[in-house]
Order: C-alpha cells, then structure tokens, then sequence
C-alpha cells in the first residue's frame, strides 16, 4: 500500500529478500505427511457430497480436488464451476468452502489445489507461475468437460484473491469457458512487479530483480530452493498494517487455518517472483467478451482497486459488485458477506 517501504512491499508480495529455510526432500516428506490429515475450515452441507479426484494439466503435474455435486438432482447433466484461490491457499479453505455453497445451488464444483501446492503434484514445493497456474484452470475444465454429470457448454470458473486474475486470464484464452467469477481480486504479476497501487519505481524494480539474481547464485551453489519470508507469522508485532492483520486473523487462527496452506504455515520459495515480474496477465482481458464477468470487492478492501480497473478495461457483458463495508478477507469465508445468491443467479443465467 502506498506509504509502504519498498521492503515491506516486498516481504509482502512474496518476493522471499530472506533466506530462512530450504526446500529439500525432508520438507517434500514433511508435506506429505501432513497431506494424510483431514481438515476442511468449513462444515460440508447435508445437501451435498464430496469427493476426492486427481486430474493431469497440459505440463504433466497431477493436480488433486474436491468435487462437489448436489445429493438431489436429476439425471440430467447439470452445469458445473471450477474454484481456486486465494494466492497460497488450500482447497480445504475458501475455494472448498465456495464450492460446497455453491453445489448446494445445483452446481457440480471443483475446488482444486494448484500446481507445486497442497496435495497436487510438482516439484520444488512453494512455486506460482502465471504460465501454469492459468493452465490449471483449463486442465480442470477438461476434468469437468469428461464428467457425465457435467454438461461440458455449461461450465463457468470463480477466482478467489490472486486466483482471480489467473482466471480472467485463463478465460480469454479458454474459450470452452463460458463465464467467470472473481471475488477480492489481485492481479499477481501487477502486485509484484510494482507494488501495491503501483508505487515501485525502475529503479526499486531493478534492484529487487538483482536481489532475485542473487538468490539465484545461492540456491545454485546450494543445490536446493531456498524459502523466503514466512507469509504470516505466529504472532503480530501490533504495528503491522491493517489488511495484514486481517490475513492473520484468517490465516493463522482457527477461522482459516490449514497445515498445507502456505500462508498459513509457510512460505514461497525465495524467487517465486521472477516469473510473475516480466508477465501482465490481464492483457488480453477485453477477449473475455461476449462471454460475461462478475467482478466482487469489498469496499474497504485494500485490493478493491484490482477489481475496479480489471472492470474499467474489461468489454461488455461485465459487472462490478462492491460489497459496502467489506475487507477483502471478508469475502474468502464469511458467509453472511459473500452475494452466494447473486453468484448462483449470475452463472444460472449464463450457463445455460
């Protein structure tokens, strides 16, 4: 945000300055280990049932997920929606708990791990990338697309925080996509190359890309990835900024919680940011049309204005929903926030 440190700005848009462990084989087992634990953040509806699935995307990596599907429904195949985010979560925290809401409106939902996360597949750990992460979007609509419950002309996505700009972009290139949702969006590859509001100068950008080619020399000469930063700590300072705050009060209590998450427990390895620095997602985004979008911010969000400029350089059909008095964690769990309702109108009208 502006006011921020170029540091602080860094250490909070993942770019790892500091070095404080390592992925290696041990923290891959560690990750596996606790991958056996059961855990969702949500309570699964009695109208609902839930499955496990794995799927492959175009670059080989096994993704896993949970499908969602209505316990009451027809023969008939019904309209489905695939659901990721936010930006180092889990499928057992707020795409899982979008999915269950809204299989309970008649949809059949896929709420996935992405690539190098959770329990899907890729190696190292801890690793985003603009290139795959929007391809996960399109491998889970070819999982849905082979389902016999699923009407393939039917099938929407719902990106949550960082996975919200994945899927936009992924829907201008996608066009088996028919429309798309987004709720608290971030553009990653715009937060990360200039910083909140876009206040990173040339020279800070040429800076911290020398600080990743650093780190580049260091994971090289070590043989291993290192990790930056922990995302969120186990305790606040008191004098952090207010929308970090709000991740802590989500990521790391037990609203939120999850052992696999990495912002809950971890981090992105330390130059997870190279690949988002050189790569605007959301150039094509007026190829969205004439299919339509749905864009949700809160109104007090800090990432409101991602919402509200995707929105402005989008073509029509396209809707922007400020939600009054909202913070942009709001919209990840609270259920007495987040327009369900407009979201089952909005893709019934659409899929179809």
């Amino acid at each position: 945000m502006k006011g921020l440190s170029n540091l602080a700005v860094a250490s909070l848009l993942f770019l790892g300055q500091s070095c404080t462990q390592s992925i290696n084989n041990q923290n891959v087992e560690n990750m596996k280990e606790t991958a056996k634990t059961e855990h969702y953040t949500f309570e699964l509806s009695n109208k609902v049932t839930r499955q496990k699935v794995t799927f492959n995307n175009r670059y080989g990596i096994t993704l896993t997920g949970d499908l969602y599907s209505p316990k009451s429904r027809s023969n008939e195949a019904l309209p489905a929606l695939a659901i990721s985010g936010p930006f180092g979560a889990v499928k057992e925290q707020s795409s899982g708990l979008y999915a269950n809401q809204m299989a309970e409106r008649g949809f059949v939902v896929l709420a996935f791990d992405p690539s190098y996360t959770g329990e899907s597949g890729g190696e190292p750990r801890a690793v985003a990338s603009p290139d795959i992460n929007t391809e996960d979007f399109s491998s889970a609509v070819d999982f849905l697309g082979i389902q016999k419950i699923v009407d393939r002309n039917k099938i929407g996505i719902i990106g949550i925080c960082g996975w919200a700009g994945f899927a936009l972009n992924a829907t201008a290139i996608d066009k088996r996509i028919k429309a798309v949702a987004t709720a608290s969006m971030y553009d990653m590859t715009r937060v990360m190359s200039k910083g909140y509001n876009d206040v990173v100068t040339l020279e800070e950008r040429t800076k911290t890309l020398e600080q990743l080619g650093e780190q580049r020399w260091k994971d090289a000469e070590a043989g291993i990835f290192h990790a930056g930063a922990v995302l969120n700590p186990e305790k606040l300072k008191g004098d952090e900024p207010q929308f970090v705050k709000e991740y802590y009060d989500y990521y790391r209590t037990p609203r939120g919680f999850h052992e696999r998450s990495l912002n809950s427990t971890g981090a992105w390895n330390a130059t997870n940011a190279l690949s988002f620095m050189n790569m605007p997602i959301l150039t094509y985004i007026k190829e969205i049309s004439p299919r339509p979008m749905l864009l949700i911010a809160g109104e007090k969000a800090h990432s409101r204005y991602f919402s509200e400029d995707a929105y402005k350089n989008a073509s029509e059909p396209k809707e922007l929903m400020i939600i009054p008095n909202a913070v942009h964690v709001d919209l990840y769990d609270n259920v007495d926030v987040i327009p369900f309702d407009k979201l089952e109108i909005f893709f019934k009208e659409h899929l179809k």
